[in-house]
């Protein structure tokens, strides 16, 4: 029989590439192990693609009534959901990843039934901008079955204060616990061109749009800056990007599909500018990745990145095209030689405190609170 890991990571898919829990779910894992805890990721998924490394069990369990259309996309598993039960039973920590799917219920029920420790981490998906998609699907799953779950919660954990925030707008009032995700440093020296990147999917909710308009109207004055927008689209954001292009006249705008691996990190360190003008983001990873690969950045007030300013690595500024245009236009105007102290100050920030062993040590701390073995940790709000 099958020895369940202490500590279980229960998310819908890490199948994704361009997600971010495909990343930070299994990073967390992985540190988790290194550290010698007993770690695992159990997720749905007919062939796994996503491999671990050594020491994080890597589970996936078939989903069920794929030949339904309206209830294959809420995720069922029998097989997950009687498997997370089992583990429960032996005491294991459950530590959930996103909401509005099944895979997202299954562990507050066993962690009910058995009385074990449930910790949630709603992954950005409790913001008001991401509350707004798909919101009559979401206010009828909050009644029915979602608010019941993270009632079962023993302790949130949120990436940034800007989340705790969300987490408490919710009328939820079990302790948050504050981490951020961790970030691998890139490998490489930075070798900044002039691209003005955004990397990530293309949604409605990134912004992406205020960065073009922003664009059209400081590209004449920057002429050997182009403009690379990378990801895989969403309802039919590439489309809608690409006439809002033509339409404005934005010259040397580039779209390119979704990069993965050595070419992901490969256009981050040529870009000399990175930038993410998005609505609302519980964390911003591209943001993280773009700083440990060296590459200074603007973000919007949408994501928690005040420390860009502070750790001199870039901008904070307010969302839409209006604030947007004087932040390009003075990263533009920065020298490449302060352009590229900049991105290594960002490198050493993210080096210094988001590395994943650090994360992972913290979190060990909560799991142990949680089952009443040691103190409340301080990044613990009660």
């Amino acid at each position: 029989m099958t020895q369940h890991p202490s500590h279980l990571h229960v998310v819908a898919s890490i199948e994704d590439e361009a997600s971010g829990p495909s990343y930070s779910v299994t990073r967390l894992a992985e540190a988790q192990a290194a550290r010698g805890l007993s770690s695992g990721i159990w997720s749905l998924a007919d062939v796994p693609r996503v491999a671990v490394r050594a020491g994080v069990q890597r589970q996936t369990f078939a989903p069920a009534l794929t030949g339904v259309p309206v209830l294959s996309r809420l995720a069922f598993s029998p097989g997950l959901a009687r498997a997370l039960d089992t583990a429960a039973g032996n005491g294991a920590v459950l530590h959930g990843h996103g909401l509005w799917l099944m895979p997202n219920l299954y562990p507050a029920r066993a962690a009910r039934r058995h009385g074990t420790p449930l910790v949630i981490s709603p992954r950005g998906m409790l913001g008001a901008e991401a509350l707004a998609f798909s919101s009559r699907r979401k206010r009828i799953m909050w009644a029915l079955a979602q608010r019941r779950a993270l009632e079962a919660v023993t302790c949130f954990h949120a990436t940034s204060q800007a989340e705790l925030e969300d987490i408490r707008a919710m009328g939820l009032t079990a302790p948050v616990a504050v981490i951020p995700n961790g970030i691998d440093i890139a490998g490489g020296d930075p070798a900044p061109g002039r691209t003005v990147l955004h990397l990530g999917r293309l949604h409605p909710k990134k912004g992406i749009d205020q960065l073009v308009a922003a664009w059209a109207r400081v590209a004449a004055e920057f002429p050997d800056w182009r403009l690379r927008i990378v990801g895989p689209s969403e309802i039919g954001c590439r489309e809608s990007l690409e006439a809002q292009v033509a339409e404005l006249g934005a010259p040397r705008v580039d779209f390119d599909g979704p990069l993965y691996g050595a070419e992901k990190w490969r256009a981050y360190r040529e870009a000399g500018l990175f930038v993410l003008p998005t609505r609302h983001e519980n964390f911003g990873m591209v943001v993280a990745e773009a700083l440990a690969a060296g590459t200074p950045v603007i973000s919007t007030k949408g994501a928690p990145w005040q420390g860009l300013e502070s750790a001199r690595c870039g901008w904070w500024v307010d969302y839409g095209a209006e604030a947007m245009v004087p932040a390009l236009r003075a990263a533009l105007s920065v020298p490449g030689a302060e352009r590229l102290a900049m991105g290594l100050r960002g490198r050493d920030w993210m080096a210094r405190d988001f590395g994943w062993d650090n994360i992972a040590a913290r979190m060990a701390e909560v799991y142990a609170w949680c089952r009443g073995e040691a103190d409340r940790p301080e990044c613990v709000v009660t």
